[in-house]
């Protein structure tokens, strides 16, 4: 089976799609599936792209182009030319949030990683909600197979796109290697929370700061995320930490040097950096809202997000139970990896093509 994968969210810093799309090649690797990334993309999203699929053994179709953009928007609008006429002949194309490319043949399938910009469109950037929406109309008529992150974002596709449930498959995701209880911890000068996301309204960083400063002197908040978009919080205060974007091998420091992780989103498709917490043995508390109920399982204390005070007394919690906590997040992140959902997406796949 020969799968056309688009990489395109490659080009770009990597945050949580981008994660996830270079999981869900390796895994389609690690299974022996035959991958053809592909992107029209600028010369730094090529180096970007060639980075993260590094060591991968894929066929790459990635064409310089000035202003990719507007060149993936403009072929995904006019619907023409085929991919075929690029890649040539494959069994499977799968589209990411990016383009919406044409195909003349084979399986259609794309990835739903949330409904963010149809349920909560004042949480995601304007240009955002009008390139998802493209897509979401594209793939609702045209798409055979859905693959979510989630079981409930499985659930909003069927509800709020009316897609059938028999096109729509759930590949949870996994983590990266690297994310792992043993290695060195990193060193802050003293304990402290850990949280990751980038820094925009979804993510609640504001309701964290509030719920940090309630908490006593001893606990530094360390922050890391790239700068969004909207009002960016105020992290020039005390006992606060603004790191920056970083890289996964200094993640998994952070994440094992933590006394507490912290994940305050209000909406998420999955919640992938609690599970690294979990893999890293980091105890962890997450927003109550039922998206992350999969990423946590049973292994993190929950809080409303909407509150500071409970999200103090949910950190007081996990310091508590920190060793309990510990290893209900390493038996939790067990479950997941990237080879599974490998598997998973090669056998939706395989039934799709046999009912074309």
């Amino acid at each position: 089976m020969r799968i056309a994968f688009d990489v395109s969210p490659l080009s770009h810093v990597r945050t949580g799609v981008g994660n996830y799309v270079v999981g869900s090649v390796r895994g389609l690797v690690e299974v022996g599936a035959d991958v053809v990334a592909f992107a029209p993309v600028s010369a730094r999203g090529k180096r970007r792209i060639e980075d993260a699929l590094g060591g991968l053994d894929v066929e790459r179709h990635l064409p310089v182009l000035p202003l990719a953009h507007g060149w993936r928007t403009a072929w995904s609008r006019l619907q023409r030319p085929a991919a075929e006429r690029w890649l040539g002949n494959f069994d499977v194309l799968h589209f990411s949030d990016w383009m919406y490319p044409p195909q003349r043949s084979g399986v259609r399938a794309t990835t739903i990683h949330d409904l963010v910009p149809l349920r909560y469109p004042e949480w995601t950037h304007g240009r955002t909600v009008r390139m998802h929406g493209a897509k979401y109309r594209n793939a609702v008529r045209t798409a055979n197979l859905f693959l979510c992150n989630s079981e409930y974002t499985a659930t909003d596709v069927h509800q709020l796109l009316d897609v059938e449930r028999e096109r729509i498959c759930v590949a949870h995701p996994g983590y990266a290697d690297v994310f792992r209880a043993e290695g060195e911890r990193a060193d802050l000068g003293g304990p402290y929370i850990l949280t990751v996301a980038t820094l925009e309204p979804r993510k609640n960083l504001e309701t964290l700061l509030a719920a940090h400063a309630r908490l006593g002197d001893g606990l530094a908040l360390a922050v890391v995320g790239a700068e969004g978009w909207g009002p960016q919080p105020l992290l020039d205060r005390p006992r606060v930490i603004k790191l920056g974007y970083v890289s996964d091998a200094e993640l998994a420091r952070l994440y094992r040097g933590a006394s507490v992780f912290v994940y305050p989103s209000r909406f998420e498709g999955f919640g992938m950096p609690v599970l690294e917490a979990a893999a890293s043995g980091a105890p962890a508390v997450a927003s109550a809202h039922p998206s992350l109920d999969e990423a946590c399982g049973d292994a993190t204390v929950r809080a409303d997000p909407e509150s500071a005070e409970a999200i103090a007394a949910a950190i007081e919690e996990a310091l508590r139970r920190r060793d309990e906590l510990v290893a209900k997040g390493l038996a939790h992140a067990a479950r997941f990896s990237w080879r599974r959902q490998g598997a998973l997406f090669l056998a939706a796949y395989e039934d799709a093509l046999a009912r074309l």
